[in-house]
């Protein structure tokens, strides 16, 4: 029997497309993403919008992205803090922003099946796990960067250590994807695992205040469980604020659609779906004219501020979507479930259906990959394919 498509999520799919365009309108010529036209690049935000340009359909469009990433790698495996138009300009290595590329490679992989695509990108995410376990401090959290004069800030960062985790957690699926072992970065990943889990004070408690560091460690699944949901119910009233979202800083009253996402994100990875899609549809009428969202919104005043649109900040509305519509294979990317069901990776907790489009396999209680018409078969992103 096929899935019922309910008419919002069919509208809420039309308007998505809407989003990626902007995305691939952004898009430099040589691949590179910038947060918006005219302004700078970093490598988080580039690959986080790489994503989008998958869920998207803009298959070549983001591996173009990837591409770029792999020409600008140094050969440290690492990447510059920013860029302005392919030119380094903050100087600044950071190992969260240059691991990042191992989920992005894995996501993209989830969605087209390419394996000759994952072969290309190893050498780079390989040197960039490299790169980020090479700062693993004693205790096992990441310092988060190296100055530009080349010395290690030996401060490490949270809700950079939980995402560098994540990555980790995606170079060890392409591992063993490609039949690699990498037993070094499992014992970086555990060590991490439990600093994140059982010693806090690692951390900078400064950045304690950023939504980010509240909810990353269950997002990136260093925390699952009952773990995770005593997090969730501890900070929840400080950064949510109900009807409108989620706030960057608690004690700013700026609420932003990316840590929204994010957070749904979050509590779709924990299983909370139903939460997740209420915390979503607060943003949904947050958009300029021509359909993508906002950056972020001032309250009770309701100011627009930044009014930039940005590539990023789509991006991850695109992956909260995916994750509570499932519209591409690449939907449980976040799910703790997913992870645990599988051993190590996703790769056997996605299957291949008969028709070779690479649909997931749903989890009891679970909708199907959904297609973007009535009718169609579940496509390899949320659009169809297409090339500028």
């Amino acid at each position: 029997m096929g899935t019922k498509v309910s008419s919002s999520v069919v509208e809420l799919t039309g308007a998505l497309e809407t989003v990626a365009v902007r995305i691939a309108e952004t898009q430099r010529k040589t691949g590179e993403i910038p947060w918006c036209t005219g302004q700078k690049t970093d490598p988080w935000d580039h690959v986080e919008a790489a994503m989008g340009l998958s869920i998207g359909g803009y298959r070549r469009e983001a591996e173009l992205a990837y591409e770029w990433m792999a020409g600008a790698q140094r050969e440290d495996g690492s990447w510059y803090a920013s860029y302005m138009q392919g030119v380094p300009e903050d100087k600044t290595l950071d190992t969260n922003m240059s691991s990042y590329i191992a989920v992005g490679v894995w996501h993209h992989f989830l969605i087209t099946k390419d394996r000759s695509f994952l072969e290309s990108m190893w050498k780079t995410v390989s040197s960039a796990l490299e790169f980020a376990v090479g700062l693993q401090a004693p205790n096992g959290e990441i310092y988060w960067a190296v100055s530009p004069m080349g010395e290690i800030d030996r401060m490490a960062l949270l809700t950079g250590s939980s995402s560098v985790y994540m990555a980790l957690k995606c170079g060890l699926a392409m591992a063993e994807q490609l039949g690699r072992e990498r037993p070094d970065w499992i014992k970086a990943m555990k060590a991490l695992r439990h600093a994140i889990r059982t010693k806090p004070h690692l951390f900078n408690m400064a950045k304690s205040r950023y939504s980010m560091d509240w909810f990353y460690p269950m997002l990136s699944g260093a925390l699952t469980g009952r773990e995770a949901q005593d997090r969730l119910d501890r900070y929840w009233k400080k950064f949510v604020v109900k009807g409108l979202g989620v706030r960057c800083v608690s004690d700013h009253p700026w609420i932003t659609m990316a840590e929204t996402s994010e957070l749904c994100l979050a509590l779709t990875a924990m299983g909370n779906r139903d939460l997740a899609e209420i915390v979503f549809g607060w943003i949904q009428d947050r958009t300029f004219e021509d359909g993508s969202y906002w950056c972020g919104f001032t309250f009770p005043d309701m100011v627009i501020w930044p009014e930039d649109k940005l590539t990023w900040t789509n991006a991850v509305v695109l992956m909260a979507a995916d994750a509570l519509y499932h519209l591409t294979p690449a939907s449980r990317l976040f799910s703790h479930r997913a992870w645990d069901g599988s051993g190590l990776s996703l790769s056997q907790g996605i299957c291949t259906d008969e028709a070779g489009t690479g649909a997931s396999q749903p989890f009891e209680g679970e909708q199907e990959c959904l297609p973007l018409h009535a009718g169609e078969s579940p496509a390899p992103g949320v659009m169809r394919a297409r090339s500028k």
